[in-house]
């Protein structure tokens, strides 16, 4: 059976695979395993993005929870790394965020963070994962008469986290225009707000969420309109979260995008000149870009690579004091600051970076400190249960081993299995785009042959 808790937590089609049923039995399972250990009432922090599904799920993982017993306090909608600052600031034993991240509104998942605000190791979501078995099989006690949790809601949510979010800050944006993209998601009734009171000339975009359009051809994954958008306005800078502004990606005066990277690029430089740069180290994944490795060589930095996800990011920094990692997707983690990816946040400390210089030579200008070496990413459909026997195949095996020859030092390949999506993602980086488009081509036409000879010899096909 494949793992119920993929990078990011449990993630699916809502009312398909991440159904009312499941989200109880998260919910009741993750309020006995979280807080075990506790001599009191457990509490467990609950926050949601805008998709039209967190209501039904909210309701059923909290049912979850109050039938197990504990407490709830719900913050309604709120960022992923909100909810992890709620579970902190109220001693909380646990925090659940219901959200799919960059996910169009079809998906939903489910986000587990335990009391110091840190998302789970692998370790304590098995054994959440073992105990939900428990509770579908109907083996469990649940709590009775006056030991049934309740639930209470979070009141100044918005006003409190925005507190948070400025402490610290020493930034005066005035004359500085913006384009801000929320994603339809949940920073889109406070980030405009927010920025606008540091006396940014702020135009909102996708900030009207129905349930239906959370990252629909907007956010972080489209950066298309707001592109345009600044171009069209003359904007300074363009600014784009994903649903749950864990994710921060930019947009240049010129209309050019800086991803994680380039942000994390800019960033560490600015720590280091501060002396804040924490083991002089950037901690980033296999898929960020050999330019980014280029420059921490350049400027004397050491640089780490960790699997893909956030979480293994932050657990390369905890393990050795880092201050500084994150993704290429916008995941930043600026561990002095926050526990887990913050999009607002990660702006606030990019354009204290960056104040002076967005205002004498302009963005594009500053991210030009990184050579960013060409990167292909192709994605092919693949169902979780054929992922792990394509992942092996020894054609696909020698494939890449062959093109990683025949590239040598100018290039990179990185095939891997997503742990969020049905999806088998083809990754190469190169100076000759057109060879690396060559490459790509080859090995998802492997792909796809393993792919049909999987669906031609399939039990149900003999039929």
């Amino acid at each position: 059976m494949d793992r119920l808790f993929g990078t990011d937590g449990v993630r699916g089609v809502a009312n398909r695979d991440l159904t009312p049923d499941l989200a109880y039995a998260l919910g009741f399972a993750s309020a006995h395993v979280l807080a075990e250990h506790t001599m009191h009432r457990p509490v467990i922090v609950v926050g949601t993005d805008t998709r039209i599904s967190c209501d039904m799920l909210g309701a059923a993982l909290m049912s979850g929870v109050t039938s197990a017993g504990a407490d709830v306090l719900f913050a309604g909608v709120i960022t992923t790394p909100g909810v992890a600052w709620l579970t902190r600031i109220h001693n909380a034993d646990a925090g659940v965020m219901i959200s799919a991240s960059h996910n169009t509104f079809e998906y939903n998942g489910i986000k587990l963070f335990s009391g110091d605000g840190f998302k789970l190791p692998d370790e304590t979501e098995d054994e959440i994962e073992a105990f939900v078995f428990e509770v579908d099989q109907n083996k469990v006690t649940r709590a009775i008469g006056k030991d049934v949790g309740r639930i209470r809601h979070l009141d100044s949510v918005y006003e409190e986290y925005t507190e948070h979010l400025l402490d610290g800050i020493e930034l005066d944006l005035t004359g500085i225009k913006m384009v801000v993209d929320c994603a339809n998601g949940s920073s889109s009734h406070f980030a405009p707000k927010l920025l606008e009171t540091l006396g940014a000339d702020v135009i909102a975009i996708h900030h009207s969420p129905d349930g239906c359009n959370i990252n629909r051809n907007c956010g972080s994954t489209h950066l298309e309109s707001l592109i345009e958008q600044v171009l069209d306005t003359g904007a300074d800078i363009g600014v784009a979260f994903d649903g749950d502004a864990d994710r921060l990606l930019l947009v240049d005066e010129k209309g050019q995008i800086c991803n994680g990277d380039v942000i994390l690029a800019i960033l560490a430089l600015h720590l280091r000149d501060r002396n804040e740069l924490r083991g002089n180290t950037i901690v980033a994944t296999v898929m960020s870009n050999l330019g980014l490795e280029r420059l921490a060589e350049r400027e004397g930095i050491n640089f780490i690579r960790t699997a893909v996800g956030d979480r293994y990011v932050l657990q390369c920094m905890l393990e050795e004091n880092y201050a500084l990692g994150g993704e290429q997707s916008g995941h930043v983690i600026l561990l002095d600051h926050t526990t887990t990816g913050d999009g607002i946040l990660s702006l606030l400390y990019f354009l204290q970076a960056v104040d002076h210089d967005i205002r004498e030579v302009g963005l594009s200008e500053m991210c030009k400190i990184m050579d960013v070496i060409p990167q292909l990413i192709r994605n092919v459909h693949v169902e979780n249960g054929h992922k792990k026997t394509v992942m092996e195949h020894p054609d696909l095996i020698y494939v890449i081993e062959e093109t990683e020859r025949e590239l040598g030092m100018d290039g990179r390949v990185l095939v891997r299995a997503s742990g969020t999506e049905p999806l088998v993602r083809v990754m190469l980086e190169g100076i000759d785009q057109s060879r690396i488009d060559g490459y790509a081509d080859k090995m998802v036409s492997v792909i796809e042959r393993i792919l049909e000879d999987l669906i031609d010899s399939s039990p149900d096909d003999q039929f």
